[in-house]
C-alpha cells in the first residue's frame, strides 16, 4: 500500500486530535516556587496525582490515566539508574525528561499503529534559591519546554497561558506556602474554565473563576505536594494536609 506525505499529514492531525480532545476534560496542574520550595497543585476526583520522582523532582499530569502512570514509573526508573549508575547528583530534571522520558513519549507517538499517550505532564526540580528552581512542561508528542519560578499544564494551550498570567501577577518577593497556594488555584479555575470555554479568547471574571472553584471543591480535593527546599527530613516531598493550606482555601468555601 502506497503511503504519501498527505496520507502522513492527516494521520498527525487525526492523532493530534484524539489526544487534544480527551485533555480538554482533564484537571490543570499549577507549579510555583515559594520560600519554603516548589508547590505543585491541581484538583482531583479519586486518582493521587502528584507524586515523588526522586530526591529534589516530582511529577504530575492531566489525561489517561493509564498513560500517567506509565510515565511516572518511567521516570522513577530512570531516575534510579542514574542516581545507582552515577550520582544523586546527577539525577536532574533535564536528564530525566531531555534524554529519557521524551524521547520514549516521542517513539510512542510517532508510531503509526497504535494509540499515542494522552498526557500532559509537568515535573519540577527544587535548587537551593527559588532562581534554580525549574520546571519542565512535556506534550504527548515528546516535545518539551522548561520554565522557571512557574509552570502550568492544562487542557489547551491558551488555557495554560491563563494559567501562567495568574501564577506571575505579582511580580514581587517569592510568595509564601499559602500565597502560592492561593495564587495555584486561582491559576487551576482560570485553566479549567478556559479549556471547557467555547470561547477562549473570552477572559474569565474572578467571580466566575470563584464560582467554578466553589463548585468543584464542593465534589472534588485539592492535592497539594512540597519540595522543600532546606529541611532535617530525610525526605524533601510532602504531600500538605488542608490544614497547611487552611487560609488559601477560605475564600472558595
Amino acid at each position: 500500500m502506497l503511503y504519501t506525505p498527505y496520507d502522513w499529514n492527516e494521520n498527525v492531525r487525526h492523532r493530534n486530535e484524539f489526544v487534544e480532545t480527551r485533555l480538554r476534560e482533564g484537571s490543570p496542574v499549577a507549579g510555583i516556587s515559594c520560600s519554603g520550595g516548589v508547590l505543585m497543585l491541581t484538583v482531583r476526583g479519586a486518582q493521587r496525582k502528584v507524586f515523588e520522582v526522586y530526591d529534589r523532582l516530582m511529577f504530575s499530569a492531566l489525561g489517561r490515566q493509564a498513560d500517567i502512570e506509565a510515565v511516572r514509573i518511567a521516570a522513577i526508573d530512570v531516575a534510579h539508574q542514574e542516581g545507582y549508575l552515577r550520582s544523586p547528583d546527577d539525577v536532574t530534571i533535564q536528564r530525566i525528561v531531555g534524554f529519557a522520558i521524551s524521547p520514549y513519549v516521542k517513539r510512542i507517538y510517532n508510531e503509526s499503529i497504535g494509540a499515542p499517550l494522552v498526557i500532559r505532564a509537568l515535573f519540577a526540580e527544587v535548587g537551593r534559591s527559588p532562581n534554580d528552581d525549574l520546571f519542565y512542561c512535556l506534550s504527548y508528542d515528546g516535545e518539551f519546554e522548561s520554565r522557571s519560578r512557574c509552570a502550568a499544564v492544562a487542557g489547551t494551550a491558551k488555557a495554560e497561558q491563563r494559567m501562567l498570567d495568574r501564577l506571575q501577577k505579582d511580580s514581587g518577593p517569592v510568595p509564601e506556602l499559602v500565597e502560592a497556594a492561593e495564587r495555584s488555584l486561582w491559576a487551576w479555575a482560570a485553566g479549567r474554565f478556559c479549556a471547557s470555554a467555547h470561547d477562549e479568547d473570552v477572559a474569565p471574571s474572578d467571580d466566575q473563576l470563584r464560582e467554578l472553584l466553589t463548585r468543584e471543591l464542593a465534589e472534588r480535593t485539592v492535592e497539594a505536594a512540597l519540595l522543600e527546599r532546606d529541611t532535617a527530613r530525610e525526605n524533601r516531598f510532602r504531600l500538605l494536609t488542608e490544614a497547611d493550606i487552611a487560609p488559601a482555601l477560605a475564600a472558595f468555601r
